[in-house]
C-alpha cells in the first residue's frame, strides 16, 4: 500500500497553490467542525518526556474514520545551536484497517494549527470590535498566531514586543510583507496596555508572569500560548482568577496550562463546549477572557486530515511503499526470504552460485577458478 510522504517544502507549495488566506481560513474552519462534533472523537493527554534541554511528546488522536499522531519537541535553547525550537512529524492511518496514508513534516503544520486553534477561541471570546491585536513573544510561531487571529477580529494595528531585537526584526519585516500595520513596543507591559487581543507566545521555560494582572484592562481578551508544560507559564495567576478561562482538554491543562497554578475551579469551559453552544462564549464587553493554550492532539488531527485531503487532490509529495505489501497476509517471513535472495543473487554475478534448500537459506559459494 503506497503512502503519501510529505516534506516542509511539499507542505508549504500546498500552502502557496491555495493561498496563505485561503488555507488558513479552510484550517479554521476544519478545526471547528471538529470541535462541534467532539463527542465522536478519540482524544487523550499527550506524553511528554522531559529532558536537561527540553521536551519530547507524543499526541495521539482519532474517531471512527482516521487515526493521527505526532511526534514533537520543545527545546528553548536549540536556536543557539542553528536549530529550531519545535519541529515536528505527523502519521495520518486509516482506523478501518490501520494502514498509514500520510506521512508528513508537521513543524509548519504545528504552527498552523496553533494558530487556528487560537483564532477559534478569539471568534468565540474577543469583543467583535478588537482591533488592535498584541503580541508578546515573536519566535518562530507569531506570525502564524497574529495572522490567523485576524482572519477572524478586524485587526487594524499590530503591537509586538520581545526581548529579542533580531526577533522583532525578524517578525516586523515579515508582517509587513502581509500588509499589517505594525509598532514596536518597548516592553510587554505596553502590549497588554494597549491590546484589544493579546498573545503571550514566549519559550522560556519557569512560572513567569510576562503579563501582569494590573496591566490587563477590562474587555482584554488573551490567547496563552507559551505555557505548555508543568513548571513553564506566562501570566500572573491573578489574571486567570479574575478572567472566564477556556482550556482545550481540561485535564492536559491542569497539568502543563497556565491553569496549573490556579487549579480546576478557575476553568470556566472546555474549547468544543463553547463552540458547540453548550457554554456561551464571551456574554458582556467587560470580561476579560483567556485561551489558556498547550496544544491538543486533535488539532493535529483536524490538520493531518486537512492536509491529506489537498495532497490527495493535488498530487504534491511523493508516494512511497512504506510498508510490506503481501501476497499472503499471514506470511510476513516471507519478505526477508525473498530480500535474501535478491541480496545473494546480486552476488552470484561477482563469481558465485546459490543454492536454497526448502528449511530455509543454505548458501553455497563457489568461487570460480582463475
Amino acid at each position: 500500500m503506497r503512502v503519501r510522504l510529505l516534506t516542509a517544502s511539499d507542505v508549504a507549495r500546498l500552502v502557496g497553490e491555495v493561498g496563505l488566506g485561503e488555507f488558513v481560513d479552510r484550517l479554521i474552519s476544519s478545526l471547528e467542525g471538529l470541535l462541534r462534533r467532539w463527542r465522536e472523537l478519540r482524544v487523550v493527554p499527550r506524553t511528554s518526556f522531559q529532558y536537561p534541554g527540553g521536551v519530547m511528546e507524543a499526541m495521539p488522536a482519532g474517531d471512527d474514520r482516521w487515526f493521527a499522531v505526532k511526534i514533537v519537541n520543545g527545546h528553548p535553547g536549540n536556536p543557539l545551536r542553528g536549530l529550531s525550537t519545535v519541529v515536528a512529524l505527523g502519521v495520518l492511518a486509516e482506523a478501518e484497517t490501520g494502514y498509514p496514508l500520510l506521512v508528513a513534516d508537521a513543524t509548519l503544520l504545528t504552527a498552523f494549527r496553533t494558530g487556528a486553534a487560537s483564532a477559534v477561541a478569539t471568534k468565540y471570546l474577543a469583543r467583535g470590535d478588537s482591533r488592535t491585536l498584541g503580541i508578546v513573544g515573536t519566535g518562530a510561531q507569531s506570525e502564524f498566531l497574529c495572522f490567523s487571529v485576524s482572519r477572524v477580529v478586524p485587526v487594524e494595528r499590530v503591537v509586538f514586543h520581545d526581548v529579542d531585537p533580531r526577533a522583532m526584526a525578524k517578525f516586523e519585516s515579515n508582517m509587513r510583507q502581509l500588509g499589517f500595520e505594525l509598532e514596536a513596543a518597548r516592553s510587554a507591559r505596553e502590549v497588554a496596555e494597549r491590546g484589544d487581543v493579546v498573545v503571550t507566545a514566549t519559550a522560556a521555560r519557569g512560572r513567569h508572569r510576562v503579563l501582569a494582572r494590573e496591566w490587563v484592562r477590562p474587555g482584554v481578551h488573551i490567547n496563552a500560548v507559551g505555557g505548555d508544560a508543568p513548571g513553564k507559564t506566562e501570566l500572573d495567576p491573578r489574571i486567570l482568577l479574575d478572567a472566564k478561562v477556556v482550556v482545550e482538554l481540561l485535564d492536559q491543562a491542569l497539568v502543563e496550562g497556565e491553569v496549573q497554578n490556579v487549579g480546576r475551579g478557575a476553568v470556566y469551559a472546555e474549547l468544543w463546549e463553547v463552540v458547540a453552544g453548550v457554554k456561551p462564549g464571551r456574554v458582556s464587553s467587560e470580561e476579560i477572557t483567556v485561551f489558556d493554550s498547550v496544544g491538543v492532539a486533535f488539532e493535529d488531527l483536524s490538520a493531518l486530515v486537512y492536509l491529506y485531503e489537498l495532497a490527495e487532490r493535488s498530487g504534491a509529495g511523493s508516494e512511497v511503499e512504506l510498508v510490506p505489501l503481501l501476497k499472503d497476509p499471514k506470511d510476513l517471513f516471507s519478505l526477508v526470504l525473498h530480500a535474501g535472495k535478491r541480496a545473494l543473487a546480486g552476488r552470484i554475478g561477482a563469481g558465485g552460485s546459490v543454492e536454497l534448500g526448502g528449511d530455509g537459506f543454505q548458501q553455497v559459494l563457489r568461487q570460480r577458478e582463475g
